[in-house]
């Protein structure tokens, strides 16, 4: 059926509800049949619209497969819908409608599934009335089982089964997911010239920068004083398995290096995988040699080159060092590999040589005892596949649902699975392989039988103990891409996955071919790589391992185990290559970047402890560090979710830290509003004490106009002059001829000087002046006015002034004089003097 339209007023919790009107009748209705008799592998693929509400959470190019509704995660007894996609199985829960971790798991993750036959408990938890669950068990390589119930009389998990069947077992390498979501924001650069890079700074010519100029031209191949980059295998003819350049002694040439690959297995010969920039002591890798049953077969070139690992100590001018030939397996397994042509070296025949045994079991024996672990910590966890607590499993007489320090007492408790003990034969072989380095500077040559799985965890660990850089982002980024991925750890084969050079079976014979030494004649040598997967699992199943799991980081197995990127597709670097995964392929390096960036210095990845000051050199770690215990944050992640994350003191640690950032940034944030804050109260009082100043100015510029407007006053008061101030805005001049008659008036308005110098009037005022002039009589009693009536030549018989119509002037006097026109009084000032000085 076609999914429905979206509304956007629709929640995402009425969203998820719809979920049943998406399926179709007949996956609600009762099947009718035999279902079991069916044949999977004609079930064509169901093509099935994307429910509304869901599309949120998948990823990009995630598609749907198969729905079951109404389906009981029984680990933890709850409730939701499982959807099967291209990718994953994804189980969305009922309640909070959020993605349930535990029942979410990559295909690829998916060791096997089967159904199952429900069990009737005598718990509380089933009732003998309710009809029975169809139950689903699903398998992971990452240390969980999980079971699925089933609404009995449906077809939902034939639906879920089929789904699985089809996507859980690709037949092609190009069928996995991370083919089918492209790079996208992943993309990642060549892993080839990130190798050169590592190389090159392995030999002290970190200024060189590699390119992909450098791969076509062939213009990798340095040197220096003991070691060279050769690239015999640049087309891997010589090694599929090997990548295209590696590190050999500068003194063995190309001719010499293909001779001594013919008499080591699948032509792996001894390369140089570190070396100490100090002292010149080596980290080599290698397969095992073809001595052969007898061991006596001998290579004149093997023994010339790893005669060449062992450099003068002091510079060139000491004894040359001593070597170490590190076989990672027991004694008894190197002896038996003679019989196919392989085995171990020989001290006699290997210059100031020591052989040394670390006991360390074959990929068959590993993926045994993590079988038995996992099913262990299933069946004491708090979140069984069963649906019982381990409490409520026997009688109450138990740990009760996961206490560390109780499962990891002792290696016996865990149900004799001898995971720990296989862990702690890696750790303490690395160590031991670090400390003849750093201590004796040493040269050790490393090998297993392939030099594909044993030999790259310890060489991988030794390196991590040596060199410090290997302890930082891009430095353990290098060591992966240098150790594992270029020198050919078969992942597709380990995890069961399909592969580009198809299906193919392995030899059981060893071979080799002869060379110039006194090796026979002897079967077609074999340079090719591991068997690859194919659509078969039981094809693939006796190659699967956890190698990869007993050496690195839970986000590094996570998508290592998911495939949802290409950097550990395929079994070598040649087929990576082939294949071309790196522009086909998201990029698990800058993934893994993005998350840190999300969360900064307090992410997961980093580490609160680390101080490189401190720990610039060597990591030798005593034997008591070398007891391992369960490791919470993978073993027991699924069984006791609550054990995995309480208890770290790391995790601790990081979560005060965290608070700390949060309440110093809470601070900062504070302290810039408090500095807002002041700045604007400074910027305030800076105008307030400008208002301030601006004020004072005024009030001085009104005292002074009023201290002019007194003198004015006076002044002309002392002419005989009344002066009236009202709030109109014209000024009044009244002259009277008698005392107590106004015989005129005259209104004008106050003016200003224009920039011409002449006087225009200005805009009406709230002050205006009035002034009076006093009749004669009233006028004689004035001095000044006395003087102004017997000088005024214009001055009549009568006695009358002709003041404002005569334009009355003293000629030749200090007497300034006055006009009717007012002009005067309007220049006038307090600093001018009516009367010139005497």
């Amino acid at each position: 059926m076609a999914a429905p339209r979206p509304r956007p007023s629709r929640s995402r919790s009425a969203s998820l509800r719809g979920f049943v009107d998406q399926l179709s009748e007949s996956e609600k209705m009762e099947g009718a049949g035999n279902w079991d008799v069916l044949e999977w592998t004609k079930i064509e693929p169901v093509s099935r619209s994307v429910p509304y509400g869901i599309k949120e959470f998948l990823l990009e190019a995630e598609e749907i497969a198969a729905i079951g509704q109404g389906v009981v995660l029984v680990n933890t007894d709850e409730a939701g819908t499982l959807f099967v996609t291209n990718f994953r199985l994804l189980f969305v829960s009922e309640g909070t409608r959020k993605i349930i971790a535990l029942g979410t798991i990559p295909l690829a993750t998916i060791e096997k599934f089967s159904k199952q036959v429900p069990k009737n408990p005598s718990g509380p938890r089933q009732s003998d009335k309710t009809p029975s669950r169809r139950l689903l068990q699903v398998v992971g390589k990452d240390m969980r089982i999980i079971v699925f119930g089933f609404r009995p009389r449906t077809k939902q998990r034939r639906s879920v089964v089929a789904a699985l069947s089809r996507c859980t077992r690709p037949a092609r390498l190009w069928d996995l997911y991370a083919f089918t979501c492209a790079p996208s924001k992943f993309k990642g650069t060549n892993p080839r010239i990130r190798l050169l890079s590592e190389y090159f700074r392995l030999l002290g010519k970190g200024s060189y920068h590699a390119s992909s100029r450098t791969i076509e031209d062939r213009t990798f191949c340095l040197s220096n004083e003991w070691w060279r980059v050769s690239g015999v295998n640049s087309n891997y003819t010589m090694c599929p398995t090997y990548p295209f350049s590696f590190i050999v002694p500068k003194s063995i040439s190309d001719e010499e290096v293909l001779q001594a690959s013919t008499f080591r297995a699948r032509c792996r010969l001894p390369v140089i995988s570190w070396c100490h920039p100090g002292t010149g002591a080596v980290l080599a890798r290698s397969s095992q040699p073809l001595v052969g049953l007898m061991m006596n077969t001998r290579s004149n070139a093997d023994e010339k080159l790893v005669a060449a690992l062992c450099t003068q100590t002091a510079g060139g001018r000491g004894p040359r060092r001593k070597l170490y030939i590190a076989d990672a397996r027991p004694r008894k397994n190197a002896l038996a590999n003679g019989a196919m042509g392989g085995g171990s070296e020989s001290s006699s025949n290997y210059f100031q040589s020591e052989i040394v045994f670390f006991g360390i079991d074959n990929i068959h024996a590993m993926r045994d005892s993590f079988a038995r672990l996992r099913d262990y910590v299933d069946t004491h966890g708090a979140t069984s596949s069963d649906g019982m607590s381990s409490f409520l499993r026997n009688g109450g007489w138990t740990w009760g649902g996961g206490n560390l320090s109780s499962m990891s007492a002792s290696v016996s408790t865990l149900g004799d699975s001898g995971w720990l003990i296989h862990v702690q034969s890696v750790l303490a072989g690395s160590a031991w392989i670090a400390a003849r380095v750093a201590l004796e500077s040493s040269s050790v040559l490393v090998h297993c039988s392939d030099g594909w799985d044993r030999t790259t965890q310890l060489v991988s660990l030794a390196s991590l103990l040596l060199d410090p850089y290997y302890r930082t982002f891009n430095g353990f980024q290098a060591l992966v891409e240098k150790d594992w991925l270029a020198f050919g750890h078969p992942f597709s084969d380990r995890m069961g996955m399909p592969t580009i050079s198809g299906n193919s079976n392995a030899t059981p014979e060893l071979s080799r071919q002869s060379s110039s030494g006194n090796i026979s004649t002897s079967p077609m040598r074999s340079s090719s790589s591991t068997p690859a997967s194919g659509s078969s699992h039981a094809q693939t199943s006796n190659n699967c391992s956890p190698i990869f799991l007993q050496a690195f980081l839970v986000d590094f197995l996570d998508c290592m185990l998911s495939c949802r990127f290409g950097n550990f597709l395929c079994n070598s670097e040649k087929e990576r290559h082939q294949a071309s995964v790196s522009d086909a392929c998201g990029c698990l390096w800058v993934y893994l970047a993005e998350l840190r960036v999300s969360e900064g210095s307090f992410h997961v990845h980093y580490n609160l402890f680390y101080d490189p000051l401190k720990h610039d050199g060597s990591l030798l770690p005593p034997a008591a560090a070398l007891a391992p215990t369960l490791w919470p944050q993978f073993h027991l992640r699924w069984a006791c979710p609550s054990e995995a994350q309480a208890g770290e003191l790391e995790a601790q640690c990081r979560s005060m830290a965290k608070r700390y950032s949060e309440m110093k940034k809470t601070k900062e944030v504070a302290e810039r509003k408090a500095k807002d804050i002041t700045a604007s109260m400074e910027s305030l009082t800076a105008e307030l004490q400008k208002e301030k100043q601006l004020s004072c100015a005024a009030m001085d510029l009104s005292k002074r106009a009023s201290r002019e407007n007194a003198a004015i006053k006076r002044a002309i008061q002392s002419l005989g002059c009344k002066i009236n101030f009202s709030s109109n805005s014209d000024y009044a001049l009244e002259i009277g001829s008698t005392p107590d008659e106004i015989q005129q008036k005259f209104s004008s308005s106050p003016s200003r000087r224009d920039p011409d110098g002449n006087w225009q009037g200005e805009e009406k005022s709230d002050l205006s002046v009035s002034i009076s002039l006093l009749a004669d009589d009233a006028i004689s009693n004035n001095p000044i006015s006395r003087a102004c009536g017997t000088q005024c030549p214009l001055r009549t018989r009568e006695g009358g002034c002709k003041w404002p119509d005569g334009c009355c002037a003293q000629l030749g006097s200090q007497f300034v004089g006055l006009k009717a026109n007012f002009d005067a009084f309007d220049r006038l000032s307090i600093y001018d003097c009516y009367f010139g000085s005497e």
